[in-house]
């Protein structure tokens, strides 16, 4: 079984992470979405908010799966049999904190980085932006999946 491990804060799930879920799923037998848990970050929606809107969104596809983990990302695919991290690329400074961190893991594990890129009309879209129109009331609707709604 080809399995893939797709982490990130997710905070929260946008259409340019959708964009790669969804590509991803053609890729692998089974793509477990994986929700990182950092005591020192600080986060705009709970873990539980952020697992519901990931999981609504893909309720009817069998093939994704939503967890949460702690601590180094190759230590909990080894934990779940998962021999790829997929990651989503938006552009050339992506590419560059992406491949470092593909090769500290490559170099940590045996397990493989796939990357693809975020569809052209999705690529500006990033979590941060979608937070920062969150608190200051714009309409975020057309940068995140139906699942993803503050009110």
């Amino acid at each position: 079984m080809r399995r893939a491990i797709f982490p990130g804060s997710f905070d929260p799930l946008t259409l340019g992470h959708s964009d790669i879920i969804q590509r991803g799923i053609t890729l692998f037998d089974e793509l477990i979405i994986a929700i990182g848990i950092n005591a020192e970050k600080k986060y705009m929606f709970t873990i539980d908010q952020r697992m519901q809107f990931i999981k609504e969104a893909f309720a009817n596809e069998p093939k994704v799966k939503v967890l949460t983990y702690e601590g180094l990302t190759v230590d909990f695919c080894k934990k779940m049999d998962a021999d790829f991290i997929l990651r989503g690329l938006r552009n050339p400074a992506d590419f560059e904190f992406e491949k470092a961190i593909a090769h500290t893991n490559r170099k940590l594990s045996e397990i493989e980085t796939v990357f693809l890129l975020t569809s052209s009309g999705k690529s500006y879209i990033s979590s941060s932006i979608v937070r920062d129109v969150i608190r200051h009331g714009g309409n975020y609707t057309g940068l995140v999946p139906d699942s993803v709604r503050t009110s």
